[in-house]
């Protein structure tokens, strides 16, 4: 039976949080570990090779450039992109095992469970969650502009979907959600800017908001994850007031 050769690559910086017990969960899967790492400054790159992954360096340009720099250093075309915070479950890893074994298309999307201030958020639009990361890198590429990067197949290609979940630890503290949304926001605001979208208005300020807290808060159902789903909700629907505020005000560029 063929067996596809498998490279797991994850992109990092200043990861010492995460990255171990993402490295300990790919050896099941994994044929080669490639980390690329934006000049960490903390014990990141320490970890990773005590994990025995081969560690290239290289500036942080975008997500899209450093994904796609990280999936072409791979050794072989089949490649699994993961997040540092991000962990595969043994059902995952099974799942990945058996495309290895019959690949039969061009790309596969895993479901990620979002571990939010200690909760296991399900829903209010956080689950499943479904990311094509699982990919032959000669049938795609890395997509979009400065922060919401996705993987895209060629036309006429097909996809699949592994079963089983990636465990995503987020954010631990409420401060860290509000401090990432401000990053994040201005580099939204800043796409906005560069496709030409400068018109805001009190529909984009007020409506938008209080519509994103009531489709993920009421018919998302984020509700029924208690606190988290509130907070979440809140943050979110202040996280668009704060993306067209930026925009409206030209502060969009991203705080260092």
């Amino acid at each position: 039976m063929l067996v596809f050769p498998l490279s797991v690559v994850v992109i990092t910086f200043n990861e010492e949080a995460n990255i171990a017990r993402c490295l300990a969960a790919v050896a099941a899967v994994a044929d080669e570990v490639l980390v690329v790492d934006s000049f960490s400054t903390d014990r990141t790159v320490e970890i990773c090779r005590q994990h025995g992954a081969r560690v290239v360096q290289n500036a942080f340009a975008g997500y899209v450039e450093q994904k796609n720099f990280a999936t072409a250093q791979a050794q072989f075309d089949h490649v699994l992109q993961l997040d540092a915070d991000e962990v595969l479950t043994a059902e995952l890893c099974q799942s990945i095992q058996s495309a290895k074994q019959s690949w039969q298309h061009a790309a596969y999307a895993l479901a990620r469970r979002t571990n939010y201030c200690g909760h296991w958020v399900r829903h209010g639009g956080w689950y499943p969650d479904r990311k094509l990361r699982l990919y032959d890198r000669r049938f795609g590429t890395w997509t979009g502009l400065l922060l919401h990067e996705r993987y895209a197949v060629r036309p006429g290609q097909t996809t699949g979907l592994l079963t089983g979940d990636a465990l995503h630890y987020s954010y631990t503290s409420i401060a860290q959600h509000v401090s990432q949304l401000n990053k994040f926001t201005s580099i939204t605001a800043q796409e906005l800017a560069l496709r030409g979208r400068t018109r805001v208005t009190l529909f984009h300020l007020l409506l938008k908001p209080l519509w994103k807290f009531v489709h993920g808060y009421v018919f998302r159902l984020g509700f029924l994850d208690g606190f988290a789903g509130f907070s979440i909700a809140a943050i979110s629907a202040w996280g668009v007031f704060l993306k067209f505020a930026k925009l409206k005000t030209g502060t969009q560029d991203a705080p260092a």
